[in-house]
């Protein structure tokens, strides 16, 4: 009588057997695999994000119900261009009479936005051109996006290491490579991909302190990359009736400006390679 299939172990079939057992029985090592693909976060870490995201919360409450009672309706993140109108058409009363106010809730607003990468950060910018013109816009503007981004960037420090490997693999790699080559003139670098859309701000606030960016070098070029970006949305504000489509503030005209721009801050870098190479 042929022996059972469990117990040959010589040719290895006791393993593909398991294999498929533990199929039948849903519990496949791909099947754990999968199971602790879909969360990447221990439980200790999960609890760590959620408690700096209650804080916050907390704070941006305690901001919310000082506001006039009459104001509540009008409060809502915008989504479309003709969400932002209305909102600017509500609040450039409101901000007209109560500018303190105002101004402390759309920072807080932003800021919370930008640290748990909460999209819609662009309509803000957009609305800080409509109601404070091109440069109060442009310094509110740089100043949350800067606190946001190096909110996130100390966010991710805790629990940011999971989330990126599990989201982007190998983008991190990439830019790990990258960064290793671009030590000598990390800030040049770092000022190049926040001017120009190479990666997504959204991936650099996580990732780079997780290929060891000090904050020093992350904040710098925060504060001065963001500038011309920001500069072109809240320009855009000021003809907001006129806009038709976010697409529109980015079209082949600004993006080559903003890579020409990135160039010549990427320039000294180049330019040392090839002394090197020589």
């Amino acid at each position: 009588m042929a022996a059972p299939r469990s117990v040959v172990v010589e040719t290895g079939s006791w393993i593909l057997d398991r294999s498929d057992e533990e199929e039948r029985n849903g519990e496949s090592p791909s099947g754990k695999k999968l199971k602790a693909d879909k969360f990447p976060l221990s439980r200790w870490e999960f609890a760590a994000a959620l408690g700096v995201f209650l804080v916050f919360s907390t704070g941006l409450l305690c901001i919310y119900i000082t506001m006039p009672a009459a104001e509540y309706q009008m409060l809502k993140l915008p989504r479309t261009l003709g969400d932002l109108r209305l909102l600017k058409d509500h609040l450039a009363t409101y901000a007209g009479l109560h500018p303190a106010k105002f101004i402390l809730g759309y920072c807080s607003t932003y800021i919370f936005m930008q640290t748990f990468m909460i999209p819609g950060t662009i309509f803000m910018s957009l609305l800080a051109g409509a109601l404070f013109g091109v440069v109060r816009g442009l310094f509110l503007v740089v100043f949350n996006a800067t606190a946001g981004a190096s909110s996130c960037y100390f966010l991710s420090k805790l629990i940011g290491r999971p989330i990126v490997n599990w989201l982007w693999p190998e983008k991190l790699r990439y830019f790990q490579a990258e960064i290793a080559k671009q030590r000598e003139k990390l800030l040049n670098y770092m000022l190049f991909l926040r001017v120009t859309p190479t990666l997504p701000n959204l991936f650099i606030n996580l990732a780079s302190p997780i290929v060891d960016i000090p904050f020093h070098i992350f904040f710098l070029a925060t504060v001065i990359g963001l500038v011309p970006a920001s500069y072109i949305t809240v320009r855009a504000g000021l003809a907001l009736g006129d806009l038709k489509s976010i697409k529109d503030l980015y079209d082949f005209k600004t993006l080559a400006i903003l890579f020409l721009i990135g160039s010549v801050l990427l320039f000294p870098t180049l330019l040392k390679r090839k002394r090197i190479s020589e």
